[in-house]
């Protein structure tokens, strides 16, 4: 019951951009903070960026300055515009949500930057 759906990874080329969605359905709590996530093969789960459901975000000091994290509420979804893209920001990036109850995890999507 309820689940996180991502969309927007890809490849791109060092300096490019990619916007990054997260919609969650039938998650029958409200939702409190959600965040994206980052992970590599053979390393462990990083915070990339948090928003709570007020609005009050923290990041990742390796993304501050070039990633962004938004939310809207009405629709439960979560969104994290990457600009500035650089090769070691190749992951794959999950999307998280969590409620009174228990945390959600999305499947994950891929993000490949080039040099």
């Amino acid at each position: 019951q309820g689940q996180l759906v991502e969309s927007g990874g890809g490849a791109v080329q060092a300096g490019g951009s990619l916007r990054l969605s997260c919609a969650a359905s039938t998650i029958p709590n409200s939702i409190n903070a959600m965040a994206w996530f980052r992970q590599t093969p053979g390393t462990q789960r990083e915070l990339v960026a948090r928003i709570t459901s007020g609005g009050s975000t923290n990041y990742a000091d390796s993304v501050k300055g070039r990633f962004t994290i938004s939310r809207d509420n009405a629709k439960n979804t979560v969104y994290l515009q990457m600009s500035s893209l650089m090769p070691e920001d190749t992951a794959v990036y999950y999307c998280y949500a969590s409620t009174r109850y228990r945390n959600y995890w999305g499947q994950g999507t891929q993000v490949t930057v080039s040099s």
